[in-house]
This record gives structure tokens, C-alpha cells and sequence, in this order.
């Protein structure tokens, strides 16, 4: 058996298959209960740790804008979260009348659901995974999906202009910034060589984001995008279509709809983690399994207070800027690292064949970095060329109308000299 205090979870999980198996249950369903309990304790700890999530997040933002936070209810504020939770829980569902009652119900749901989701193909520990699929990083583009659906749902089955039109304006900006997204992704699958999570983290021996800044940058990007974080928030834009998609949900409907949010922008965080930071993997945690949800959690909250510092310190971006954004430089950017690495690290990977492992890393890294400063260059050269030229300053007079009817454009100075003598 395990030894607890260097994997707690291996000795908890050998010990309750054991005690299982000692009242006479087979094998086969002892399987499926332990099965069941990680599937329910799991997203409940999810769950559950969004209540620290908003009272962080609430505090980051305060500090970033002069003021405090929460600090009345509970020491530094810690309990403010369960009074609103309690706020919620209280307040009376409203239907609107002619809504679409399915889809209106539907859609809380499956924006917590696809969410959820998510958490169980991501590695937390050596040992602690919910499901190792071969096709991991496929999985969890699949289940995003449910989550738009569950967007699009709430803005047609409301039965409410500005919520359909929020939901466009949703399901527009989720569409558009999936295609550079989901290219991007490609790269940790290439350099891992497998679309298992578990095999991308072990294949980090160095971390992705130094053999591809460029797509992590991109990867990043789309994620706060797909979190509709700002800058790009803009479906909730209060002045603009009330408050997006969810303008009809009350209690706690609207409620899911809030805990969604900010669990799907802290998953982003732990997926982009797991791609690109090395996931749990760190010092001694061969010996000590815990300590490697100890070094994702660093990682995962190094990268959500980037995301907490976008949405404090950026204004909103228009729909136009937003989609220029998208199509005219990530999706080309994504395109082209794609291919890139793709070349680059095969050639690599085959004039050093027969190579030490060590060799073959250090080369690789070397050069890719160089192949992604050259692509940073370039797309920088390109966005400077493509800028709108700034409107120059024309001195001198201003036209003046003429007693005569001459263009003022010919002589000004004349046309006010007649002016005068007219006057």
C-alpha cells in the first residue's frame, strides 16, 4: 500500500478498494463506485472552490483600483461570498412570459456542465486524473462547445431582443476566436506527439511556452476571449444591449450563469498550464506526488492573475476591433506557427537522429526560439506597415468665401482682403 504522506490519494483510494472489496462486492463494481465518487467529488471541489475564486477576485480588483474590496462581512471580506450566495438562493425565479421554457431551463445548465466537464481529463497530480483519454486535448475542445450552445440557448429561449441580440454577439466572438484557438492548441500536440494531457505534461522536460512563446501568446489571447474577459466583454456590454445573453435569468439561474464564468476562465487557466507551463510536474514531486498540485495551482493562478489584470487595466474593445483582431492577425499568426513548427521541429528531429536525448532538446530549443522571434518580427513589421497612416495637421488660413465667388482654395489671403473692403 501507499505511504500517506508521500501520496494521500493513492492510500486513500487503495484503502476504500480494499475495504469495498472486504464486504464481498466484486471487483467490477467496486470499479464503478469509485468511478462515481471521483465523479462526484471532483466537481464538487470544483464547485466548491469558486467561492474563493470571486472573493479573490473581487479583492485583485479593489487593490488594482484604490479601494478595498470586500471587508465587512468576515475577516478581510472571506465571507462576503456566502451572503451573496445566500442573496441568490433566496430570490424568486421569474420566467418571462412566451419564453421557450427547454432551452431557457437548458441553458444554466449546460454552461456549469461544459465547464465541469473539462476537469476530467485534466492531470492535477502524477496519480490523480479523472479519465487519461487518448484524445484528451480533443475532449476538451468538444465539451467547450456546450458551453456556446448553452449561450446561444439562453439568448433565443428568453424570448428577449437584447438577450438574442447578446447572444449573437456571443456566440460570434466564441466562434471567431475557437479557429485560432483550436490551431494553436495543435502545438503542444506536435511537440508532445500525443493528444493525451498526461503525455503533453510528461513530455515537458522543458516547458512548451519556451519552444513556442508565439502560440502560447496566441493560445493565451483566445482563452481570455473565450472567457469573455476583457477587453473582449463586450457581450455584456451594460450601454449597449442591457446586460447580454442573461438579461432574463434571476435567483439562482443567473446565479449558475455567474459561476460558470468564473470557473471556465480558472479552468482556461489550468488548461493553459497544463500545455504550457509543465502542468504538475516540478522538483521532488517524483517522491512527493502532492507537490504537483501544488506547482499547477502556482502556475494555474500566475496565469489567472493575467487574466485579473486584462479585465482591470483594459477598456472594452469594439466588435470591429475585435474581429480584426481575430481575422486579420491571430488566425494568420496561428496558421503560420503551425506550420513552422511543423517543419522546423521535424527537420530538427531528423538530422539529429540516432543523437543523446539531451542534445536533441537543447537543439530544438535553440532553434525554435529563434524560428518564433523571427515570426514575432515579421508580424510586427507587417501590423506596422498595415496601420492607418495618421492624419496630418494642415497649416495655414482657413478657406474663406469670396465677395467675387472665387474657390477660396485659389488665394486665400485675397479673398480676405476683399472681405474687408466689402465690409
Amino acid at each position: 500500500m501507499s505511504n500517506f504522506w508521500q501520496d494521500p490519494f493513492g492510500f486513500i483510494v487503495e484503502w476504500l478498494t480494499g475495504v469495498l472489496l472486504g464486504w464481498g462486492l466484486s471487483e467490477s463494481l467496486v470499479h464503478f463506485l469509485m468511478a462515481l465518487i471521483g465523479a462526484v467529488l471532483l466537481p464538487l471541489v470544483a464547485m466548491l472552490f469558486v467561492i474563493f475564486l470571486i472573493w479573490y477576485e473581487r479583492k485583485l480588483y479593489g487593490r488594482m483600483q484604490d479601494r478595498l474590496g470586500p471587508n465587512r462581512v468576515g475577516p478581510w471580506g472571506i465571507f462576503q461570498t456566502f451572503a451573496d450566495m445566500g442573496k441568490i438562493f433566496t430570490k424568486e425565479l421569474i420566467t418571462p412570459v412566451g419564453a421557450d421554457l427547454i432551452p431557457y431551463n437548458l441553458a444554466p445548465i449546460l454552461s456549469v456542465g461544459a465547464v465541469l466537464l473539462a476537469w476530467a481529463v485534466l492531470p492535477l497530480a502524477p496519480n490523480l486524473v479523472g479519465a487519461d483519454l487518448s484524445v484528451g486535448l480533443l475532449y476538451v475542445i468538444a465539451v467547450g462547445g456546450l458551453g456556446e450552445l448553452a449561450i446561444l440557448l439562453a439568448g433565443w429561449g428568453s424570448n428577449n431582443k437584447y438577450a438574442l441580440l447578446g447572444g449573437f454577439r456571443a456566440i460570434a466572438l466564441l466562434i471567431s476566436y475557437e479557429i485560432p484557438l483550436v490551431i494553436s492548441l495543435l502545438i503542444p500536440a506536435m511537440l508532445a506527439g500525443s493528444l493525451s494531457l498526461v503525455d503533453i505534461v510528461e513530455a515537458q522536460d522543458v516547458a512548451f511556452i519556451f519552444m513556442s512563446p508565439v502560440a502560447a501568446v496566441v493560445v493565451f489571447i483566445a482563452m481570455v476571449a473565450e472567457a469573455a474577459r476583457a477587453p473582449f466583454d463586450f457581450t455584456e456590454a451594460e450601454s449597449e444591449i442591457v446586460a447580454g445573453f442573461n438579461v432574463e435569468y434571476s435567483g439562482l439561474k443567473f446565479g449558475m450563469f455567474y459561476v460558470a464564468e468564473f470557473l471556465h476562465a480558472f479552468t482556461l487557466s489550468i488548461l493553459f498550464s497544463t500545455l504550457f507551463l509543465g502542468g504538475y510536474r516540478g522538483p521532488f514531486v517524483d517522491q512527493f506526488p502532492l507537490l504537483g498540485i501544488v506547482y499547477l495551482l502556482i502556475k494555474t493562478f500566475a496565469v489567472y492573475f493575467l487574466t485579473i489584470l486584462s479585465k482591470g487595466a483594459m477598456p472594452r474593445f469594439r466588435i470591429d476591433q475585435m474581429l480584426d483582431l481575430n481575422w486579420k492577425v491571430l488566425t494568420p499568426l496561428a496558421i503560420t506557427i503551425v506550420f513552422a513548427t511543423a517543419l522546423v521541429d521535424k527537420t530538427v528531429t531528423t538530422i539529429l537522429a540516432g543523437q543523446s536525448s539531451g542534445l536533441q532538446m537543447a537543439v530544438r530549443v535553440v532553434v525554435l526560439l529563434v524560428m518564433n522571434f523571427i515570426i514575432y518580427r515579421l508580424t510586427s513589421r507587417l501590423l506596422e506597415q498595415s496601420a492607418r497612416p495618421k492624419r496630418q495637421v494642415v497649416s495655414g488660413p482657413r478657406p474663406v468665401a469670396t465677395a467675387a465667388g472665387l474657390p477660396a482654395e485659389q488665394d486665400a489671403p485675397a479673398a480676405s482682403s476683399t472681405l474687408r473692403s466689402v465690409e
